[in-house]
């Protein structure tokens, strides 16, 4: 149904048989016979390998993913009886609000679904709910429930939250609505810890055999928008005109993939590599507006212009006011009204960035007085009454990168301490929060971030056991930053076709990170220059070899300044560096510099 030449439900994946499938094959069968003459394999082939991608088909369907790669929706749990309630409602004239959350997840997530609806009736009864983070939190709350059960809604659909929403499931039932919820944050252990909703839509309920686990709030409710559509039409064939919004919904989708850093392989990548090809020409003027916000109306978006550029300012909007303009800005904003809330998210996310700047400062000093940052404590954990509540998130991962170890930053207000925390690779922040649960009044997230509440009383206690927690599970040589990469090359190897094929690897995030290699024995060439904003970036030209000219590609670093004290004219240096394609002034390979070792 989403295959570019056939309306039909997607087939289980085939290995692709194009001339890069045959290529690849190719290079595999010639394996033994270069090993065997002591001739290393293709760069290509050497990065898929250490990706775990040896076998020609694996790699081949992973350079060239396809739609059919995903997989049917009615195999999570609940979601056909949610959309069989969704129809009924949309028939019978009742009115529907779609529950979602502040972040950027949740607002694609909302959009997705209002689209949805709208499309298969145009006069549909939908609305959507996000609650203030501020005052209301994450997640369905009772008292939203009631609020929204007396403005006549028979149906109450949640998107990237509501998967603990025990007591809010409770009342709905109370009051005679239908709660159907559509998340993906971690479940409970057991079916009878889920809430009692009409239905619990979900891939990794303890029920689920669905194959991928990790889909983010918007592609769950792009299955469930896939599935309303076929059901809809009552075929695995629908409408062209359903099929065209489904595709073009995966632009949608790929910004709350990329932004709620899930991992970026299976079903997540072929969501985000379909769905940012739609983003600049994408049919929702909103989405246009905002892409012309940020500076990219005369480019291809990637996976970095969402992270970078596209997400903060969506994520803005809930963070320092309401997201409600930008739930606004992706369903029926239009024309001036969509440009100016795109302008306004643009200047929410400038006073975002100074607010951040702030807290990051206050927090690090405060973690390292407080002896946070020393081995004996690998986890950070502090409050403080006039933090923003809407920042600290984003400050934890800030702190993380810095500190690498877990970080909880809370905001204290009334006796209650509230706030966001982020994990590092390999640590389950939920499962750890689990652990202190005695001491929370909420909590809830995944892997690697959480929100949480609990009593100002309870904090240096709290702050004990997770620590505590932390120091068991982590080991000290965990806590210092790592440098890894794919595999060793030489220069002459990183020239424009291989590169080319390596870009192919993308889109690029957690579980499938941008390719990195190492170079040993680079000649420095030149005297190396800074240049950016206050001289803090670093650019120099290496060679391979002994001559004085010819061969020279030019390696640049971001905040790579303080190094050039160490880097001399005609000197050796090891580097890691991620190759990328130049076309500033004609078309070449660089170098980005992401660490160094001089000779």
């Amino acid at each position: 149904m989403l295959a570019e030449t056939h309306t039909q439900t997607p087939s289980p994946a085939t290995p692709p048989t194009g001339p890069l499938a045959r290529g690849l094959a190719s290079m595999w069968r010639r394996r033994s016979e270069e090993v065997c003459a002591g001739e290393p394999l293709p760069l290509v082939a050497r990065v898929l390998a250490a990706r775990g991608l040896a076998d020609p088909n694996a790699a081949a369907e992973f350079l060239s993913p396809a739609l059919k790669q995903l997989h049917d929706p009615s195999l999570i749990p609940d979601l056909d009886r949610a959309c069989e309630r969704i129809i009924g409602a949309i028939k019978a004239s009742e009115p529907i609000v779609i529950y979602g959350d502040y972040d950027v997840d949740g607002i694609t997530a909302t959009a997705i679904l209002y689209h949805t609806i709208k499309a298969l009736r145009r006069d549909a009864a939908v609305t959507s709910y996000v609650p203030h983070r501020l005052d209301e939190g994450y997640g369905i709350n009772s008292d939203a429930i009631r609020e929204i059960a007396a403005g006549g809604a028979k149906v109450i659909v949640s998107v990237d939250c509501g998967i603990t929403a025990v007591e809010p499931a409770r009342v709905a039932a109370e009051l005679g609505v239908d709660l159907i919820v559509t998340d993906h944050h971690t479940p409970p252990q057991s079916l009878a810890e889920l809430p009692s909703a009409y239905a619990v839509v979900h891939p990794r309920r303890p029920d689920s055999t669905y194959p991928f686990g990790d889909l983010c709030g918007a592609g769950v409710a792009f299955k469930v928008a896939w599935r309303l559509a076929t059901m809809w039409c009552g075929s695995s064939l629908v409408r062209d005109d359903l099929r065209a919004l489904l595709l073009e919904m995966l632009a949608l989708a790929a910004l709350g993939v990329i932004a709620d850093v899930v991992p970026l392989v299976g079903e997540n990548r072929v969501i985000a590599r379909f769905g940012l090809s739609k983003i600049k020409s994408s049919r929702f003027s909103g989405l246009r507006a905002l892409v012309k916000a940020s500076g990219l109306d005369g480019e291809s978006v990637n996976a970095e212009d969402v992270g970078f550029k596209l997400a903060p300012r969506l994520n803005a909007c809930g963070r320092m006011g309401h997201a409600r303009e930008a739930v606004e800005l992706l369903t029926v904003a239009a024309g001036t009204r969509a440009e100016a809330i795109a302008r306004e998210l643009t200047r929410l996310n400038d006073e975002r960035r100074a607010t951040e700047r702030a807290i990051f400062e206050q927090a690090a000093a405060m973690a390292e007085a407080a002896g946070m940052t020393r081995d004996d404590s690998r986890a950070v954990v502090l409050a403080h009454p006039e933090w923003h509540a809407g920042v600290v998130g984003i400050v934890c991962s800030r702190l993380v990168e810095r500190y690498h170890r877990p970080t909880i930053l809370l905001c204290e207000k009334d006796g209650v301490c509230h706030g966001s925390a982020r994990s590092v690779d390999g640590f389950d922040l939920h499962g750890a929060l689990s652990r202190c649960a005695q001491h929370l009044t909420q909590f809830g997230g995944h892997e690697m971030a959480a929100g949480m509440k609990l009593p100002s009383d309870q904090l240096p206690a709290f702050a004990r056991s997770f620590i505590d927690v932390c120091n068991a599970g982590i080991a000290p040589d965990a806590l210092t930053g790592r440098s890894s990469y794919d595999c060793e090359a030489a220069l002459s190897e990183v020239t424009l076709a291989p590169v080319r094929q390596l870009e192919r690897l993308g889109p690029f995030g957690r579980c499938n990170p941008r390719v990195r290699l190492l170079l040993r024995g680079l000649r420095v060439a030149g005297r190396p220059g800074t240049f950016g904003s206050n001289n803090k970036h670093l650019s120099m030209f290496v060679g391979s070899g002994e001559e004085p000219s010819g061969g020279l590609v030019r390696v640049f670093g971001w905040n790579w300044a303080h190094a050039l004290d160490r880097v001399r004219v005609g000197g050796r240096i090891d580097a890691l560096v991620c190759p990328v394609v130049s076309t500033f002034g004609g078309t070449r390979v660089e170098l980005e510099l992401t660490d160094l070792a001089c000779a």
